[in-house]
Formats: structure tokens, C-alpha cells, sequence
């Protein structure tokens, strides 16, 4: 992690706080996320320092505008045959790790993920200030994505049941 004037106050990651507001708001019966300024003292109070919970909150603000993003366009291989194969920029291929990538084309290959959602996980994952992003880190963006998401239900629950290790039961 790079150095930071402010090493000595932080005490989680913007995923760390991003991860945190899930778990208190959003995983809630009546998942409602608190005006910022509330949220703000909130998580300070928390103990997390100001810095990373401005950078989570802009993270959270971004992720609910690209709910009004256009859907893609449909597309298919250059046979038809099939969807497309969706190639990695260089950017993406030095921050996502190899198991990340492969994670996001069976998430897409499985239904939980469209293309369009994949986009935004990929987005979202090159926007937190890690270095090197991993699979849990992955896994988290992946259900606040979904769960941002209305009409999602199905699939955050096979991504839940994935990653919560429903996907162990099958034989060997």
C-alpha cells in the first residue's frame, strides 16, 4: 500500500468501510442507507478515518449512478455461435488477478452476472484504491453490484450460495 500522510488515523480500507455499510444497511429488512452525513459521523464513530469514508461514499455514490446506465448491445461471436468473449484491457489485466477474471467470466457463464453487470463490477473493482485485487474482494463488489441492482434477488442468492460454499456439496 502506497504511503499516506494519513497512515496513522486509518483504520480500515475503502472496502473495509464499503463492506461495513453493506453489512449494517443494505443486508437489513429494510435496506436503507442513511443520508451521507449521517453515514459520515457514522463511520467515524466507527473508527475508520475520514479520508477512506469520503473515497467509500464517492465509491457508493458512483455504483447507484450506474444503475441508469443503457443496456449494451446484444453480441455474439464472429461465427454466431455465440456471445462474445470479452478481452481484458491492459489496465484490467494488471490489477485483476488471473482467479478474479476467471471468477467474472463463470459468474457470467452462470447467469448471476449480465455482461452489462460484469462492466460495472469491473468498474467498480478498478476503483478501489488496492493494489492488488483479489477474488473476496471481488466476491463483495460482485453482491453490491447485484444488490443495487432491482430484480437481482435470484441472482445475488446463487452468488450467495457460491460463495458461501453451496457449490462444495457436488460430488468429486
Amino acid at each position: 500500500m502506497a504511503a499516506c500522510p494519513h497512515d496513522h488515523m486509518i483504520t480500515g480500507s475503502v472496502l473495509d468501510i464499503l463492506i461495513y455499510v453493506f453489512d449494517r444497511y443494505m443486508l437489513t429488512e429494510v435496506a436503507e442507507v442513511p443520508e451521507r452525513e449521517h453515514l459520515v459521523r457514522d463511520l467515524e464513530r466507527a473508527g475508520f478515518a475520514q479520508v477512506n469514508v469520503e473515497r467509500a461514499l464517492d465509491w457508493l455514490a458512483d455504483l447507484a449512478c450506474d444503475r441508469d446506465r443503457p443496456p449494451l448491445p446484444v453480441s455474439v461471436s464472429d461465427a454466431g455461435k455465440g456471445p462474445a468473449v470479452r478481452v481484458f484491457s491492459d489496465c484490467e489485466l494488471a490489477r485483476l488477478s488471473t482467479e478474479c477474471r476467471g471468477f467474472l467470466v463463470t459468474l457470467e457463464r452462470l447467469g448471476i452476472l449480465s455482461p452489462q453487470q460484469r462492466e460495472i463490477v469491473i468498474e467498480r473493482m478498478l476503483a478501489l484504491d488496492a493494489d492488488e485485487l483479489d477474488t473476496e474482494q471481488l466476491k463483495w463488489v460482485v453482491l453490491m453490484v447485484l444488490s443495487s441492482q432491482p430484480g437481482q434477488e435470484v441472482a445475488f442468492e446463487m452468488l450467495e450460495d457460491l460463495v458461501s460454499g453451496g457449490h462444495s456439496n457436488t460430488p468429486h
